[in-house]
C-alpha cells in the first residue's frame, strides 16, 4: 500500500475510531426512584459511580419521584402514557417503586420479566420477591433492600423480652405504660404494630397477604379490634417513629416497635443507647422492600439487567446496603455474610437472625385489606 493509501487508512480508522467511542460515551442508563432522598442519593453517590466505572462510556442518570405510594405513583403514569402513546421504545431503563404500585405495574403490562436472566436472580428468594401485597411479581423484581420491623426494647428494664403478641400481651397488662407505639398515623412503624397485631389475632392472615380479597376473611376483626382497644389503655402513645426511638432512649418506655434500620442508624450516631436490643414478635411483624425493575420497553435491557446484577450482588449489598443504610439485604443475607465483617453482621443479624426474618418477616396486607383495616382501626379503636 501506498504511504499516501496507508495514511488514509489510518485517519479514517481514527475517526471511526473515535466516532465509537463518542457513541459509547453518549450511553445513558435512566433510572428513576421513589423513596426518600437518601435512595436518590445511594444511586447518584454510590452505585451510579461503581457502575460507570466498571462499564467506561456509560452514565448513569437519577430522578426521584419521592416517598410512598406517590412517588411511584409517578412512574406509574409516566410509563402508562408511554405505552398509549404507542412508543417502540420507553425513555426508562430501571425503576425503584414501592409494593403497591410494582404490583399495579406488572398487572397493566408495564414491566419486563427478567430476574430469570441476570446471575444474581437465585439470591431473591424472600416472599416480597414473589409476592407484592397479594400481586405475582415473581420475575418482575429484584428487592433492593429489605426494611422491617420490630420490637425494640431495654435490657436492664426487661430481661426476658416477650417473643409473641400473647407474651407482649401478658407483659403490658403486668406492667402497664411500659409499652409505646406510634398509633395509626404516627408513621409506619405503629402501622406495622398494629398490622401484626391483626395477623395474629384477626384470623385468615394468608388471605390478607396474598388474596383473594374477599371481605368473608375480615370476620374475625370486629373482636381483635376491641381487644387492641383494650390493649391501648396501658400502653403509651409515642409522637412518631422518632419519638418511640426518643422515648426508649430517655427511658420513658422499657419497649416499643421501631424500623430496624433506623434504630441501628441511630444507635451508630450516637443518639441512642448501645445497649438497646431488638426482637422480631411472633406470628410476625411486617416490613417492606422498595424493587428494582425494568419498563417493559425501555431502551436499554442489558444494560439495565447488568446494572441491577450489580446493584443485587453479595459485595454491594454488603457495602452498600447493610454498612451504609443498615438495611437487610434484598438477597439472601446468608451469600451476603461472607462480604461482611463479624462486627457489622453482629450488628444486623444477632438480634434478629436471618431464621427470624425468614419465618417472622410478613409483608403488608393486600391494598384493599390494608385500606379496610385502617378505616376500621379508625371506627373501632379511635373512637
Amino acid at each position: 500500500m501506498k504511504p499516501f493509501k496507508r495514511a488514509l487508512s489510518l485517519s479514517i480508522t481514527l475517526a471511526l475510531g473515535s466516532l465509537s467511542l463518542s457513541a459509547q460515551a453518549q450511553v445513558t442508563l435512566n433510572v428513576i426512584s421513589g423513596g426518600s432522598q437518601n435512595m436518590v442519593d445511594y444511586v447518584t453517590d454510590y452505585l451510579g459511580p461503581l457502575f460507570e466505572k466498571q462499564n467506561p462510556g456509560v452514565k448513569v442518570s437519577v430522578v426521584g419521584t419521592g416517598p410512598d405510594d406517590a412517588g411511584s405513583q409517578k412512574m406509574l403514569e409516566k410509563l402508562q402514557a408511554q405505552k398509549a402513546a404507542g412508543l417502540a421504545t420507553w425513555d426508562t431503563d430501571v425503576i425503584v417503586p414501592n409494593q403497591q404500585k410494582t404490583g399495579e405495574m406488572v398487572q397493566a403490562g408495564l414491566l419486563l420479566k427478567y430476574r430469570d436472566s441476570i446471575s444474581t436472580g437465585k439470591y431473591a428468594v424472600s416472599q416480597s420477591a414473589k409476592q407484592a401485597l397479594g400481586v405475582n411479581v415473581d420475575g418482575y423484581v429484584m428487592p433492593m433492600f429489605e426494611s422491617q420491623t420490630a420490637l425494640a426494647y431495654n435490657p436492664d428494664l426487661i430481661k426476658n423480652p416477650p417473643a409473641s403478641y400473647d407474651e407482649l400481651r401478658a407483659f403490658v397488662a403486668k406492667s402497664p405504660k411500659s409499652f409505646g407505639y406510634n398509633g395509626l398515623k404516627g408513621g409506619m412503624s405503629g402501622v406495622a404494630f398494629v398490622v401484626g397485631w391483626m395477623y395474629a389475632y384477626g384470623g385468615n392472615p394468608d388471605v390478607v397477604q396474598q388474596g383473594p380479597y374477599d371481605a368473608k376473611a375480615q370476620a374475625g376483626w370486629k373482636k381483635a379490634f376491641a381487644d387492641l382497644k383494650a390493649f391501648n389503655q396501658q400502653v403509651v402513645f409515642t409522637p412518631g417513629n422518632a419519638g418511640t426511638l426518643d422515648m426508649l432512649n430517655r427511658g420513658e418506655i422499657a419497649m416499643g416497635p421501631v424500623w430496624v434500620d433506623m434504630f441501628h442508624t441511630w444507635q451508630a450516631e450516637g443518639r441512642l443507647a448501645p445497649n438497646l436490643k431488638l426482637k422480631l414478635l411472633s406470628p410476625g411483624m411486617p416490613g417492606q422492600p422498595y424493587y428494582y425493575a425494568i419498563p417493559a420497553k425501555a431502551k436499554n435491557v442489558e444494560l439495565a439487567k447488568k446494572f441491577i446484577a450489580l446493584a443485587t450482588s453479595p459485595a454491594v449489598q454488603a457495602e452498600g446496603i447493610v454498612k451504609r443504610f443498615n438495611w437487610y439485604p434484598g438477597i439472601d443475607a446468608n451469600v451476603v455474610k461472607s462480604s461482611l465483617d463479624a462486627k457489622t453482621w453482629n450488628q444486623l443479624f444477632v438480634d434478629v437472625t436471618p431464621s427470624d426474618l425468614a419465618k417472622f418477616s410478613k409483608p403488608f396486607p393486600l391494598a384493599p385489606f390494608f385500606k379496610d383495616m385502617r378505616e376500621q382501626y379508625e371506627v373501632q379503636v379511635q373512637n
